[in-house]
């Protein structure tokens, strides 16, 4: 008989909408998204972890992961760095992952060099798609990959909440559009920053 994974969830106010934190009761944080999106959260828990494979428990603040990432939104922005994570997902999405967590606050980069980064330079589509697939908001920085011209391109969350971040983490760009703008602020082209931290 297969053992019922419990995760313990929250939910917080953040200054761009109810987030969800999902951890288990070793401490890790599972996934985080926003509350418009929770169908899309059950359905990636669900694929990782089978149909009837886990249960909710409603926790108020597990492990304090809900207050780091309040401390996050409230400007403590190298909070969120220490945080455990743990994913199901391919070797390759798990790969993918764990390259966005050494992207450095307040830095952005393109698909294009994340995928050099990893070793796999013609695989930009699918480094596309891991990230689209990232369960970790924000603790897994997703919204600080960007397209190699500089646009914000797509982000889960919404573009206007990735917007929001990179401002709230120090990146600067000019708006021209609801939809997309150009960064012009810390474009990862120094890619030693990540590479110093490969294990």
């Amino acid at each position: 008989m297969n053992t019922v994974l419990t995760l313990l969830i929250d939910r917080i106010d953040t200054p761009i909408g109810e987030m969800l934190i999902v951890a288990d009761h070793n401490g890790s944080l599972r996934t985080a998204d926003w509350r418009e999106y929770e169908d899309r959260m059950h359905r990636l828990l669900q694929l990782h972890y089978g149909e009837n494979g886990f249960r909710f428990e409603p926790t108020r603040n597990p492990n304090r992961l809900s207050d780091t990432i309040r401390s996050y939104f409230a400007g403590e922005l190298q909070a969120i760095d220490g945080i455990p994570v743990q994913t199901a997902g391919t070797p390759f999405q798990r790969e993918v992952w764990r390259a966005l967590r050494k992207i450095p606050c307040g830095t952005t980069i393109s698909y294009a060099k994340l995928a050099e980064q990893i070793g796999r330079p013609a695989a930009v589509r699918a480094v596309g798609l891991a990230n689209g697939s990232n369960p970790i908001g924000v603790v897994v920085p997703c919204h600080r990959v960007i397209g190699s011209n500089g646009s914000l391109t797509g982000y889960g969350g919404g573009i206007e909440r990735k917007r929001w971040l990179l401002q709230h983490e120090g990146c600067s760009f000019e708006s021209q559009g609801p939809h997309d703008a150009p960064i012009h602020n810390r474009v990862l082209h120094a890619s030693t920053q990540m590479l110093s931290n490969k294990r």
